[in-house]
């Protein structure tokens, strides 16, 4: 939750129906009104909405607006295998962010890795960034085989959030726990040396890859890096 002019802002709520709705009660304690949502990519779990919230605008850069559209139906039964009492017809109805930013509060840090579009919240004035699937301490970089040069884009993604981390304290990924202090640089570091390993051809050195969950991933990267340097 982030507060805006007027209102409220949701960023990726929730996960599963159970999520949505304690999301839900704490609006309702807060008193305040929810204005617009923000998904910061085309991602099942980062397309979610319920009625709780209202029916408000629920925005994305312009690649990820139309990326979800295009994933919309994909979304849904990923959704309705994946979490339970999510409402299917409210995932993924998207707009393209105005141009002056609308209701968003903060810089949206547009970049194209791990999703077409995907965006971070520079939120300058609070010392926050929400970074959305970037530089979390559970996920490893992970890059979309189906695009070409995603090395680069993703190099030039983690050069884009180390000039957005310099004016915060408080990193908030969409998944994993949020850092603090020291802990915000450390994350970009991780990520940037995972990823010149990744140039490298070699196997990265990194902890998060002891989740057997990443195996498959994992894998995926290397092989997406060495058929991009070939």
């Amino acid at each position: 939750m982030v507060r805006g002019e007027g209102g409220l802002v949701l960023v990726d709520p929730g996960i599963d129906g159970s999520d949505l709705n304690e999301l839900a009660d704490d609006v309702d304690r807060l008193g305040l009104p929810v204005v617009a949502g923000f998904s910061t990519h085309p991602h099942w779990d980062h397309l979610l909405w319920h009625s709780r919230f209202g029916d408000v605008p629920r925005y994305a850069t312009l690649g990820c607006a139309k990326v979800a559209g295009e994933v919309r139906e994909r979304a849904q039964a990923m959704a309705a295998e994946s979490a339970e009492g999510v409402p299917l017809e409210l995932i993924g109805l998207l707009s393209p962010l105005p141009a002056d930013g609308g209701p968003i509060p903060g810089e949206i840090v547009e970049h194209q890795a791990h999703a077409i579009g995907h965006a971070a919240v520079l939120l300058a004035d609070r010392g926050v960034l929400i970074a959305g699937d970037m530089l979390s301490d559970i996920l490893i970089p992970l890059l979309d085989a189906r695009r070409p040069d995603q090395v680069c884009a993703y190099e030039a993604a983690l050069d884009r959030l180390s000039e957005a981390v310099q004016h915060v304290d408080v990193l908030i990924p969409g998944h994993g726990a949020v850092a603090e202090g020291p802990e915000v640089a450390a994350r970009l570091a991780a990520d940037r040396a995972y990823m010149d390993a990744i140039k490298r051809g070699e196997d990265p050195t990194d902890a998060r890859l002891a989740q057997d969950w990443l195996k498959g991933p994992h894998q995926s990267n290397l092989e997406q890096a060495r058929h991009s340097s070939e």
